[in-house]
């Protein structure tokens, strides 16, 4: 098959490759994975007896999505996804979540098929999330979406779930080491492992999280109007995973005066809606927001990142 794997993600690759969330450095396995990407989708094809449609652009930053029919002609989309993406991670949540609040995971192929970060899906709407919406009425469909996701995890001898405490500990580490001499910045770092070191002091609570929520991630669907996609999934508790849809729209709460006061309000407006602790929703947005704003400097993206440490000020 051939094609050209969207920019979006091949600029995605190399950014991993300058610095991922760890803030490790070199060569992890993306650029074989890109090279040898071609004949991957081509072999799960012919695997599962596919019809290929399209490949979804601009797509996603992490994977692959191709839109596909089955044999019986059923729409289903084919991801693919490197290693660093942790592709079977993904497959175990969204096996565990069976279709509740996220796409459904389709029976596997052949044998041997689903070992090398290959996942087969129920079709989505894939140009229509719920960020098309007006702001309020996103939010609050995107977090009765979120809710339905937040379940016991399976147990850990099934599947070991990385924890909100581990994965944000990698992050800690690299932020550190990301510290420059900007006065501001190092502030908000500060700031930022002091609200994590806080935040896992206590006993952790423990339900699947999506990991990476937020707008974009929720689309339109036939058997329920709204679904999460592309989880990266974590184990810990609810506010971490509802610190992300916090910031959902930055670029537009910077551009307004009032955007301080909004996002407080955005702040305690979710945490209550979901019964989450405010004060443990703003820590964990804080944390977030300043990891993100760091990497984003660390990878070359300084627009991104100077809207990131601002939101982050206001916390």
């Amino acid at each position: 098959m051939a094609f050209e794997p969207p920019q979006r993600l091949v600029r995605a690759l190399g950014e991993a490759q300058r610095g991922g969330a760890d803030g490790t450095k070199g060569d992890d396995g993306s650029g074989k994975w890109l090279d040898e990407l071609a004949g991957a989708v081509e072999q799960a094809v012919g695997l599962r007896e596919l019809t290929v449609e399209r490949v979804q652009a601009p797509g996603g930053r992490s994977s692959l999505v191709v839109l596909v029919r089955q044999a019986d002609g059923t729409p289903a989309v084919l991801k693919l996804a490197p290693e660093r993406a942790r592709p079977e991670s993904e497959r175990a949540a969204l096996a565990h979540w069976d279709g509740r609040g996220a796409v459904r995971l389709l029976p596997p192929g052949d044998e041997g098929d689903d070992a090398h970060g290959v996942l087969l899906l129920e079709r989505l709407r894939p140009d229509l999330s719920v960020r098309s919406l007006p702001e309020a009425k996103a939010l609050l469909e995107a977090a009765g979406t979120l809710r339905r996701l937040w379940v016991a995890p399976p147990d850990a001898k099934v599947h070991a779930f990385e924890t909100v405490a581990e994965r944000t500990g990698r992050q800690a580490e690299a932020m550190r080491a990301a510290a420059d001499t900007d006065a501001e910045v190092v502030e908000l770092v500060d700031a930022a492992l002091t609200a994590r070191a806080e935040l896992i002091a206590g006993p952790p609570e423990e339900r699947l999280l999506h990991g990476t929520f937020r707008q974009s991630k929720v689309l339109a669907g036939e058997r329920m109007p709204w679904l999460a996609v592309g989880p990266d999934p974590v184990v810990g508790e609810c506010a971490f995973d509802l610190a992300r849809l916090v910031r959902d729209r930055v670029e537009d709460l910077i551009a307004s005066p009032s955007g301080a006061s909004i996002t407080r309000r955005r702040v305690k407006r979710l945490a209550e809606s979901l019964e989450v602790d405010q004060e443990r929703l703003r820590g964990w947005t804080l944390f977030r927001a300043v990891e993100s704003g760091v990497r984003a400097r660390r990878v070359g993206r300084p627009q991104d990142a100077e809207l990131l440490l601002e939101f982050a000020g206001w916390l």
